[in-house]
């Protein structure tokens, strides 16, 4: 029963990681969890170009 009770939180808080909100803007968009899965970062499409062209 522990176990069961485990498994379902882990899949809870994943669920929660693949909401589409951007951590550098806060917006909500697609390419959001397309990223995620592509370099491990929660960045929409224009802050990941605004990251490569000026990585500070």
């Amino acid at each position: 029963m522990t176990k069961k009770n485990s498994e379902s939180l882990i899949k809870e808080k994943d669920l929660q990681d693949l909401d589409d909100v951007c951590d550098e803007c806060k917006k909500t968009d697609e390419s959001v969890s397309q990223n995620l899965i592509l370099t491990g970062f929660k960045i929409c499409k224009s802050c990941r170009v605004s990251k490569t062209i000026f990585p500070l």
